[in-house]
């Protein structure tokens, strides 16, 4: 049978990790697709040293590939939102299948492009931009097929998730963790994406989807970075039993979806709070299935390429298969998707570890419970440190049960007006995952 023709299109870390598990496991990979795969151009502004093309064609211009009548498959592997849309769309004009990584691309434009691909009879397969070599997205659209899923919890970003660790483990303090992850290659030299949870909302805008059949809406995930996290409050949450992860967060409610990505308290025996360093975990809970955790390499060159061919597998396996009878973009058909909204962050429930640095005066415990059960708000467990000897004041630790985010908001308020209260209440969210 003739083989299929791939463009590969960026020949960076995941492009060369991909044209190199290519030519490496070529036998295998056809014999699972059931024919032979050729990459038969490259679009790349400079040659991958960790990569040998040889003969393979190679351009500087993307859209060559894209252009390309003999190439049948277009891998985007450039990143960013807008000359990866423009590349996309155009492979999808003109009757080209898509493999990309990209999961900014995806959680942004991904309806118009899933509307397009429908529309044009072609496939796009983004296995790859979620948690690089876990195929849970795979896992979640037609392994879990037969739920109903509850929630699903993520460890999707390693840079924060190595910062983490390193300040747990360690103590060192998060300016110094995120220098040596800028030098080690985990974060870039501008890290905003990171740390302050962006990289980790597209991720969850895409599994939240997959998972409850709603449109891709990341303009409403709540997003909240780890840069104001403190070695104290790292160690605070241990002694409670806790671990600190930057952990997004979807499920399913009543009134509505929660999306949202924040530094959260885990229990610490739960198996994900002990993924550490720059590894990747997602927790899924269907009805059926219970809770089951996806753990891996969430980067990498030849993890993410894992992914990536994976999906180019699928495409090949379903190039001619009826459209229609294709796995949808989604998991839901595209007709039968949800209108269930993104809830805000007020409207959402959580417990909260709470830290209030109080004046050493007598009754400021009986002030703070006042506040706290005034708006309905049951307190789990407390810690009352010793007096700190640099400014005289006493940490309080508190633990909630959960409660909405409003009533939380109003009491934070209250506490940070009473005059034995110094400084902004710390607030972070803790989920039990059980």
């Amino acid at each position: 049978m003739k083989p299929v023709k791939v463009g590969i299109c960026g020949l960076g870390t995941v492009g060369g990790g991909t044209f190199n598990v290519l030519k490496r496991n070529a036998e295998e990979i056809a014999r699972r697709a059931g024919r032979g795969i050729e990459v038969a151009q490259i679009a790349a502004r400079r040659p991958n040293p960790k990569c040998e093309t040889g003969s393979t064609p190679i351009t500087a211009d993307i859209f060559d590939v894209a252009n390309n009548p003999e190439i049948d498959v277009v891998i985007e592997l450039i990143g960013g939102y807008t000359l990866a849309h423009e590349l996309v769309l155009k492979a999808i004009e003109n009757g080209k299948h898509v493999v990309t990584a990209n999961k900014a691309l995806i959680a942004v434009h991904g309806n118009e492009i899933f509307a397009k691909a429908r529309e044009k009879g072609v496939i796009v397969a983004f296995e790859a931009a979620v948690a690089g070599g876990i195929p849970v997205i795979k896992a979640i659209r037609e392994g879990l097929a037969a739920n109903r899923i509850n929630w699903l919890a993520g460890i999707i970003n390693g840079t924060g998730n190595f910062i983490l660790t390193e300040m747990r483990e360690k103590g060192r303090a998060f300016a110094d963790v995120l220098k040596e992850a800028q030098a080690l290659g985990y974060a870039e030299a501008d890290p905003t994406f990171d740390v302050e949870g962006i990289d980790a909302a597209h991720k969850l805008t895409i599994l939240a989807s997959i998972a409850f059949g709603i449109p891709l809406q990341f303009d409403k995930a709540y997003t909240e970075g780890i840069t104001q996290l403190t070695t104290a409050d790292v160690n605070y949450a241990e002694a409670l039993g806790y671990r600190i992860k930057h952990l997004g967060v979807a499920r399913r409610t009543d009134k509505g979806i929660e999306l949202r990505v924040h530094p959260t308290l885990i229990p610490a025996d739960r198996l994900i709070a002990n993924v550490n360093g720059v590894m990747n975990a997602v927790m899924v809970n269907g009805d059926a299935a219970g809770s089951t955790l996806f753990y891996g390499a969430g980067a990498g060159m030849e993890p993410t390429a894992s992914s990536v061919v994976a999906d180019l597998v699928d495409v090949v396996r379903a190039m001619t298969a009826d459209p229609e009878n294709r796995v949808p973009h989604l998991a839901f058909q595209p007709d039968s998707l949800s209108d269930h909204p993104i809830l805000t962050i007020d409207a959402c429930e959580s417990a909260y570890y709470l830290r209030i640095q109080a004046k050493d005066h007598p009754g400021v415990l009986a002030q703070v419970a006042t506040i706290l059960s005034e708006r309905g708000i049951n307190i789990e467990s407390i810690m009352q440190m010793e007096v700190e000897e640099h400014d005289g004041l006493v940490p309080m630790i508190l633990v909630t049960h959960r409660v909405l985010e409003s009533r939380i908001i109003e009491a934070i308020a209250a506490l940070e007006a009473l005059d034995d209260v110094v400084g902004n209440v710390v607030r972070i969210r803790v989920e039990q995952l059980n």
